[in-house]
Parts: structure tokens; C-alpha cells; sequence
């Protein structure tokens, strides 16, 4: 089976590199309107998602509760609650601000479009990788804020609940609710036109990413952070995907889910959304200095989903699937 390397997972690994090189072009006395155009791009990328929402399909993926309400759960509870479980561990301000970094990436929601290409590889249920993808980006927009609230007051920073959930609702709410109300209209041509949306989606993603990275070498942050820390984080983002994954694919088999259902709950259960997670950075760090350290566990863990899951994915394809007369949503 051949592997093919993640453009995108080069493509951020190239701006880091150029944040390194050229950090002040991130800065604010650079004069370049990084803040604005991020801002603007984020609330398109929302836009474009709910365009992308389709109705019919949502209310058909109701139906198959159980595995919807394990994938939710992992997402939101099971990923929260082991990284809490470390919470005493923390010895210094650094170790601190790597928990934090991983329990951000704990409390994001799921991503979309890679669930649902890494389930449609495997042969598993499709409809409801659709349906899980989606509505973990609305669930996220509320629960996400809500866990961070929290801890990032320790952290030293303002974290005033009020002031961010007015940012959520102007510039990632109102947009989801504006496409998904135009979808009817417009709904065809964003399916049309989705490789052109999603290499937006992925510019402004890489656009944050830098303004993140090149804030954070210009106050020198990385070199406050050991490299034991570093390797730990490393280690542990493996052992917290794997964690998660194995936990998802006993409770399916316990709730005696069919093949193509522990499949969508383990691929949808154990992703998280890059995109989700550089806009809320964003949004509820503001212009923090080490917000290229939060931001790190989230790059090496989509780094790692995406080639874990593409292997996995290329051996359950390999299986013998039956047809079936209907398929359960």
C-alpha cells in the first residue's frame, strides 16, 4: 500500500518555518493586516460550512442515536477527561502551559472533511460520519469555550466569557446560521466549488498559523519550553490518540455496533478539527505570546491522525464487505 504525505501537513510545517525566518512580518508594528484578513477569512470559512449543511441530511442522521451519541461523547467528554486526569501532575509554569495546549486540543470538536474521506477509505457508515462531522463543529462552538473557561484564567490571561461568546456569535455562529438558511440557494454551488472553498478554508488556517508562531519566536516562548517537555508531548499525543481509539472501539463492540459503525466511531471519534482549533485560539487566547505552544499539540496531533488513520483505513478497506439492500444512516 502506498503512503502519501499530507500536503497540508507540509504546508504547515513550510509557514512555521518561515515564522521562524521572518517573525516580524506577524507582529503588529509589521503593518501587515494579519488580525483583519484572519478575521474576515474566519467568518467566510463559517460561512461556506453552513452553505455546506444540508438539511435532509441532518434530519435523516438522527435515526442511528447510539453511535452519534458515542462519537459526541468521545469527542467532548472522554478526550477532556483524560487529559484532566494529568491536571495534578503540573509542576512548573511551562508544564502549565503545555497541559493547557493539550487540553485545548482535548475540548475541540471533530473535523469534517478528513472524517468523512478517512470512513468513505475504510468502507464504513458514510451518512453518519456526515452527520457526526458536522454537528460536532456546532456543538464545539458552545462546549469548547466552556471547558477552556475553566483553566486559561490561570494561565494569566483575560479570558471574560461575555466578550467571547460576542466574538463566536459575530464571527462564527451568525455565518453558520446566514449559509445554512442560504443553503437551498446556494447550497449547490459550494458542493460545486468545494476544492476552491476548502484551499480557502486551508490559506487562512495557514495565515493563523503563522501570526501564531512568529509571535511566539519573537518573544522567544519555545525556548522557555525543556526538550523533555517537548518529548513528552510528543509521546503523549501518540498514547492520547490511541487511548482514544481503543476506548471508542470497545464501546462499540460492547453496544454491538456492525463493522461500519465502529469504524465511523472510531475515525470520527478520535479526530480533531485543525480548523476549529486555530479559529478558537484565536478567539479565546487573542494575541497571548505562547500561542504557538498551544497551538503545537494540535499540529502534531492532525499530523498523527491523518497518517494513523490513513493506514488503518487502507487495511479495513481490504476486508470483504456484503451488500446490503438499504443503508442505515
Amino acid at each position: 500500500m502506498k503512503f502519501k504525505i499530507d500536503g497540508f501537513v507540509l504546508s504547515i510545517i513550510a509557514v512555521i518555518g518561515i515564522a521562524y525566518v521572518f517573525p516580524y512580518w506577524g507582529t503588529a508594528d509589521s503593518g501587515v493586516p494579519i488580525d483583519t484578513i484572519g478575521t474576515i477569512g474566519i467568518s467566510l470559512i463559517f460561512f461556506f460550512y453552513g452553505l455546506k449543511l444540508s438539511p435532509s441530511k441532518l434530519k435523516a442522521g438522527l435515526k442511528n442515536w447510539k453511535l452519534h451519541l458515542l462519537v459526541q461523547a468521545s469527542t467532548f467528554l472522554i478526550f477532556p477527561l483524560i487529559v484532566l486526569a494529568f491536571y495534578p501532575l503540573i509542576q512548573n509554569e511551562e508544564q502549565q502551559t503545555l497541559w493547557l495546549a493539550f487540553f485545548f486540543l482535548a475540548a475541540l470538536p471533530s473535523t469534517v472533511s478528513s472524517s468523512v474521506v478517512m470512513v468513505s477509505m475504510a468502507k464504513g457508515n458514510i451518512p453518519a460520519a456526515i452527520f457526526n462531522a458536522s454537528i460536532s463543529g456546532i456543538i464545539g462552538i458552545a462546549i469548547t469555550p466552556l471547558w477552556m473557561g475553566f483553566f486559561v484564567q490561570n494561565a494569566g490571561t483575560d479570558f471574560d466569557f461575555t466578550e467571547i461568546y460576542t466574538k463566536l456569535v459575530l464571527q462564527i455562529i451568525l455565518p453558520v446560521v446566514f449559509g445554512f438558511f442560504l443553503q437551498r440557494y446556494w447550497g449547490e454551488w459550494a458542493q460545486k466549488y468545494n476544492r476552491s472553498l476548502s484551499f480557502f478554508d486551508k490559506s487562512i488556517i495557514l495565515l493563523i498559523i503563522y501570526k501564531s508562531f512568529a509571535g511566539s519566536f519573537e518573544e522567544n516562548i519555545f525556548g522557555t519550553v525543556s526538550f523533555v517537555d517537548l518529548l513528552i508531548l510528543f509521546i503523549a499525543v501518540l498514547g492520547l490518540f490511541y487511548l482514544v481509539f481503543l476506548i471508542t472501539g470497545f464501546v462499540a463492540k460492547k453496544l454491538k455496533f456492525n463493522t461500519e459503525d465502529q469504524i465511523t466511531a472510531q475515525f470520527c471519534g478520535t479526530k480533531k478539527s485543525l480548523v476549529h482549533g486555530t479559529v478558537f485560539s484565536k478567539i479565546l487566547f487573542g494575541n497571548m505570546a505562547s500561542i504557538g505552544v498551544i497551538l503545537l499539540p494540535l499540529m502534531v496531533f492532525h499530523a498523527t491522525q491523518i497518517l494513523i488513520l490513513s493506514i488503518v483505513a487502507g487495511i479495513r478497506a481490504n476486508r470483504p464487505v456484503a451488500p446490503k439492500p438499504t443503508e442505515v444512516v
